[in-house]
C-alpha cells in the first residue's frame, strides 16, 4: 500500500498502528508559525461540521473521514451540502472520495482531479 493511500485510504483496515508518529526534533523549526495547517477530522454528525467550516474560515486544509455516517442518509447530503457552500464561500475547493472521504480548502487551495502519474 502506497503512502498516499494510506492517508486517503485504500487500503481494508485502519489503524493506529498504520500511522507513524515522527519526531518534530529531526525537522528544522527554522519557522514556528505555519500559514496554513491540514486537519484531519472524523465525521459522525452534524457537530462535527462546525469544526471543519470553522478551520476553513480559518485558511486550514481538512480532510475528513465520513465513514461513520450511512451513505443513502440525509445528514450526509446535508452536511456535504454545507461544507460546499462553505468552500464556495471561501473561494476553496472541495472533492468527495468516494463514500468514505472528503478534502476541504480555504481560498487560493484548489485540488487537482488527476491523479499524479495517471497523465497521458
Amino acid at each position: 500500500m502506497g503512502f498516499m493511500s494510506k492517508i486517503l485510504g485504500g487500503g481494508d483496515s485502519r489503524a493506529a498502528e498504520d500511522y507513524v508518529e515522527l519526531d518534530l526534533d529531526d525537522v528544522s523549526s527554522e519557522s514556528a508559525e505555519a500559514a496554513m495547517q491540514v486537519h484531519i477530522a472524523e465525521v459522525s454528525g452534524q457537530a462535527d461540521a462546525i469544526d471543519i467550516k470553522d478551520a476553513v474560515y480559518d485558511g486550514d486544509i481538512v480532510i475528513a473521514d465520513i465513514t461513520r455516517l450511512r451513505t443513502k442518509d440525509a445528514t450526509v447530503e446535508h452536511i456535504v451540502d454545507e461544507l460546499r457552500q462553505v468552500a464556495h464561500e471561501v473561494d476553496g475547493d472541495i472533492v468527495r472520495k468516494g463514500d468514505d472521504q472528503m478534502i476541504i480548502t480555504p481560498t487560493g487551495v484548489r485540488i487537482s482531479r488527476e491523479k499524479l502519474g495517471k497523465r497521458s
